[in-house]
């Protein structure tokens, strides 16, 4: 069994625009969504930072409904962000990869109960799926997941317990391995494999990106969107789809004292102009007009399957997740990383 290590950080990154920040929850100034100005509190999970801060924010202070909007955001991961927001850090929008990462924050009063109603595409603003970044070339031949638990190959991909991406990860691997969650005992077989082979779990799917690129392991597990945006920073990765993966729904909402120019900039994010951003960034838009144009890029893998066919996120969330008894703290547990 190769060793694991765990390496564990905030990931956290802030972006910070000339802005006056009050209480929790919000930002003092209720102006904007007209364009006469206004702040976001921008919070969200570390993989979209660079198509936020160089292609979407300044498209959309570019619009008539943006102008003169000021933004300060963070980055981080997925679980992060989630507590600090439910713990008081100032929110007008925020956008996470994990529904019960966005249900501790409905819980905790910040967010509406019935966003998933209320919200365009119950909030759902872009998808991915899961993939691998391999060395340029593949040269270790990197097809599909069996190709993970080979002796020759080492595994990057996040700490589940921190990260978002992580989790889907890990779902992706189990309900392949599952038959959709019909064989229980193969799909956590087949994670414990994997996670043996993995030598590097960072905190964040960006720390992993980092890591991979900085010369650790042979495969990345993550967003497919993460693997296009390195190449597009002319990072040496290539991108497999390997034929059976889970797809990735990320949500965007606003908080209920949210600055007005925070729903229109959610509002922007919906629109084709949005969507196309998205798409250029590697994200596969859910404005089915912009996805059809994009059809080549972005290839429906041939088993591509839902968390919805695992049992949904309230489920997963607990049976796997949970950090004293889910099935996967268990496998973390027995492996020395730490789960909470």
């Amino acid at each position: 069994m190769k060793t694991m290590k765990s390496k564990l950080s905030t990931g956290m990154v802030l972006l910070a625009l000339p802005l006056g920040v009050a209480a929790c929850g919000g930002s003092s100034d209720d102006s904007g969504g007209d364009g006469s100005g206004g702040s976001i509190d921008l919070v969200a999970y570390s993989t979209p930072q660079t198509a936020y801060e160089e292609s979407i924010i300044p498209a959309f202070q570019e619009t008539e409904e943006g102008a003169d909007v000021e933004f300060s955001a963070s980055f981080g991961s997925s679980g992060d962000q989630s507590r600090a927001v439910e713990a008081g850090q100032p929110a007008d929008f925020v956008h996470l990869p994990l529904q019960p990462d966005i249900t501790r924050i409905v819980e905790s009063g910040q967010v509406a109960e019935d966003y998933a109603e209320t919200e365009e595409n119950g909030g759902v603003v872009q998808t991915s799926v899961v993939s691998f970044g391999v060395r340029p070339g593949n040269p270790k031949d990197i097809q599909d997941w069996d190709d993970l638990i080979r002796d020759d190959v080492e595994v990057v991909t996040p700490n589940p317990f921190t990260s978002g991406g992580a989790r889907w990860n890990i779902m992706a691997a189990y309900g392949q391995a599952s038959g959709g969650g019909e064989d229980q005992e193969a799909g956590l077989e087949y994670v414990q494999q994997m996670l043996e082979n993995t030598v590097v779990q960072d905190a964040s799917a960006r720390d992993s990106l980092n890591t991979f690129l900085g010369g650790q392991g042979d495969v990345l597990i993550s967003y497919e969107n993460e693997v296009i945006g390195a190449q597009n920073a002319d990072e040496e990765i290539d991108l497999v789809i390997p034929p059976d993966t889970i797809q990735i729904d990320t949500i965007a909402v606003t908080t209920v004292d949210a600055d007005e120019a925070a729903t229109a900039f959610l509002d922007f994010l919906f629109s084709e102009e949005g969507q196309e951003l998205f798409a250029e960034n590697g994200y596969r838009p859910v404005d089915e007009k912009v996805l059809e144009a994009h059809a080549d890029e972005y290839p429906v893998p041939a088993g591509l399957f839902t968390i919805e066919d695992l049992g949904g996120w309230e489920t997963v969330a607990t049976e796997f997740f949970d950090p004293a008894e889910g099935l996967i703290a268990d496998i973390e547990a027995d492996l020395g990383v730490a789960t909470e």
